[in-house]
């Protein structure tokens, strides 16, 4: 088997156009087998014999091998879905939990992990060293190495079921997302839309081998509608079929509905946290991450919400009051994104759209890379001949003073069966490995942007460079680590509520003149962006953000009261009313199921989690307050980022790294003063 399956063979990049869905299950079941039977053997060894080369290092192997065969296919369920890979990818998740499950209850492991952490040799040991260690053993408990025998099998079976019901809720987002098109044939129904739109979902029919134009759930086609559609029915319609995906409600109502996943995810955390220990799922994923308790979190997104809903409240009523100049009296959900482009073009003269032909993904990834050059010290050149899983992909090298970094692939372009959103995961981790050779790390870093049509570059809004600039940032932090070991290298061991300070820390040079300057360029002429464009965009940059904020308070405040009252009584919508209640100044219609797509908290990594992104957002805003007093291309201030944060991956606790780059612990000033929702700002 091992000679046709390219999954057991010893790549440097992933075979990704070998790589077949039977290939899939041999190659997992025969690496799982092969991991038992080393670890099997390194359990007979005299646990005094286990330094680190023989039990972290070794196991690190492990992981490695297994890491090479399920990253690829575990990329490829995401962005080539089909039936028979999905399919493959599922009938491994049940195992990989079971083994998974098997090691963190493994008791030899863990009194050989505790005999190394207490040994002398561990005095010497590097501080990355120790960490791992440390969060080893913080994970072994969290797996319920304490637990009585039944309830180790308890906790296991629940792993497994959570795996498999994360994976079903993704799948069935992805198949309502793709289940509802609307198909138009008569053009005048497209009123407001941009060419660029329309050109996209001619495209759409096309490829479906229809006249006209094809709307799509996919995010661009439901983005172009919401914001400039004029027909008010289409807008409600395509809004209804968006926001009731995968739900009991709307036109496709009852398919794919992910309503008693989610009860059943709910139930199961409820109970992991229970049988750990835990008064709720919430404190338990806490005891992973930077904040030290459920009452700091609520603590923290309730004072952000009493400080940005005045701001909100103004946003809306302004809004409204504009609307109803235009003859709307009654603003509705599928009303607020088209409104509130047709206020920010009379306000500010500028729209999303108008600035995309600055923004050619070509000049935009140039001077991106030319931003992180001028930071960091590093060079980036695009390299070809390379195995892919789509035309569209591209790869890149990361060097240093002449020497190989890393390397990137950018899927970056919306398509069918691939799933919604952007977002960063690693290839490969950096590490030394057994015989003393560094590997270095590789990263997939996918977006899902308009592609190219009618024969122009594909040209981004600057809501996509920001989402591109966010992405790369997690990638940098992945590939530009110093660490050496894999359990702390790149994001490995970065407490989720800090994961997102290198992401949303790159933002902010979306905005700075001197960024601005080297990331646009008109797409036909190369001309800069305009002074007076320019000037436009940073006027229009706070435009309702009082109203965005109070959003994302919202899913952050609904996904932890979730997790930390589960079980009181209410349903998962009646927690989410009771949220936007509190901090909401919009409701949106009751048909609305926007739980029933929050695929970051019931299908990623985010529950009870997802107060991360502000949490980490008030230290990206201060860390970047260092630069806005330095100089936001300053390459000093740029390396002692690089060296605190980047190169120390999860080396240790990321209040510590924040403060030896800023001097002190974060505040959040300059988050609030950034997004104008402060007092100075006002």
């Amino acid at each position: 088997m091992s000679i046709e399956n390219p999954l057991l063979q010893d790549f440097d990049l992933p075979p990704y156009s070998q790589i077949k869905p039977e290939h899939v299950e041999p190659a997992i079941d025969r690496i799982l087998a092969d991991s038992r039977s080393a670890i099997a053997e390194l359990k007979t060894r005299d646990p005094a014999s286990l330094d680190w080369n023989a039990l972290v290092l070794a196991l690190d192997e492990l992981s490695a091998r297994l890491g090479r065969a399920w990253s690829p296919v575990s990329h490829l369920n995401s962005v080539c879905n089909n039936a028979e890979l999905r399919a493959a990818y599922e009938a491994c998740l049940p195992k990989l939990s079971a083994y998974s499950t098997e090691l963190g209850q493994d008791r030899a492991l863990f009194d050989a992990f505790k005999a190394l952490a207490d040994s002398p040799a561990a005095q010497a040991f590097d501080v990355a060293q120790k960490t791992i260690l440390e969060h080893a053993l913080r994970d072994f408990r969290l797996s319920g190495i304490d637990l009585p025998a039944e309830q180790q099998q308890r906790y296991g079976e629940i792993q497994m079921k959570l795996s498999e019901l994360a994976s079903r809720f993704s799948n069935q987002l992805l198949d309502a997302t793709q289940a509802w098109t609307k198909h138009i044939t008569d053009e005048a129904q497209l009123a407001g839309l941009t060419d660029s739109a329309r050109a996209q979902m001619k495209q759409a029919a096309e490829a479906k081998n229809l006249d006209g134009w094809l709307i799509t759930l996919e995010f661009p086609s439901y983005y172009a509608v919401m914001t400039y559609a004029d027909d008010r029915a289409l807008r409600e319609e395509v809004y209804t079929a968006y926001c009731t995906r995968a739900s009991d409600q709307g036109p496709n109502a009852g398919q794919n509905d992910n309503g008693p996943v989610m009860e059943q995810i709910l139930d199961l955390r409820q109970e992991l946290a229970h049988l750990l220990g835990f008064a709720h799922y919430a404190e338990l994923s806490l005891a992973s991450k930077m904040a030290e308790s459920a009452d700091q979190v609520l603590g923290f997104l309730r004072n952000l919400a009493q400080r940005s809903k005045p701001f909100a409240e103004q946003d809306l009523s302004e809004l409204a009051a504009f609307a109803a100049e235009q003859g709307l009296a009654d603003l509705q959900s599928w009303d607020v994104g088209y409104y509130s482009e047709k206020l920010r073009q009379q306000r500010y003269s500028i729209s999303q759209e108008q600035v995309r032909a600055w923004f050619p993904i070509d000049k935009v990834l140039s001077g991106l890379f030319a931003i992180v050059q001028k930071l960091y010290g590093i060079e980036i050149r695009e390299l070809s001949g390379f195995d892919s899983w789509h035309p569209d992909v591209r790869l890149f090298e990361i060097r240093e003073n002449g020497a190989h970094v890393g390397r990137f692939f950018f899927d970056l372009y919306a398509r069918a069966n691939k799933r919604g959103g952007a977002w960063m995961d690693g290839a490969r981790d950096k590490r030394r490995n057994s015989a003393g050779e560094l590997i270095s790390p590789v990263a997939n870093l996918v977006c899902n942007f308009t592609p190219a049509v009618d024969g122009k570059p594909a040209l981004l809004t600057h809501d996509e460079v920001t989402t591109l600039f966010h992405e790369f940032g997690h990638g940098l932090h992945h590939l530009l680590t110093r660490v050496e070991h894999a359990g702390a290298s790149g994001i490995n061991g970065v407490a989720w509520d800090a994961v997102e300070l290198p992401s949303q820390f790159m933002e902010n040079w979306c905005w700075e003149p001197e960024g601005l300057a080297l990331i646009s360029g008109h797409y036909e002429t190369g001309e800069p962006l305009p002074q007076e464009l320019l000037d436009k965009m940073l006027a229009a940059k706070n435009f309702q953000s009082g109203l965005m904020m109070v959003r994302q308070l919202e899913f952050s405040l609904f996904d932890f009261e979730l997790h930390a009252t589960h079980g009181d009584g209410r349903s998962v919508l009646q927690v989410l009313e009771g949220i936007r209640e509190e901090v909401a100044v919009l409701r949106p219609p009751a048909f609305n199921r926007f739980a029933n797509g929050f695929a970051h908290i019931f299908a990623g990594g985010y529950a009870a989690g997802y107060y991360s992104y502000k949490w980490a957002e008030v230290l990206s805003a201060d860390a970047f307050s260092k630069f806005e007093e330095e100089g936001v291309l300053n390459p000093a201030t740029g390396r002692a980022f690089r060296e605190a944060i980047l190169a120390r991956g999860g080396s240790q606790e990321p209040m510590v790294l924040f403060v030896d780059f800023r001097g002190r612990e974060p505040s959040i000033d300059a988050l609030l003063r950034h997004l104008g929702l402060s007092a100075e700002a006002a």
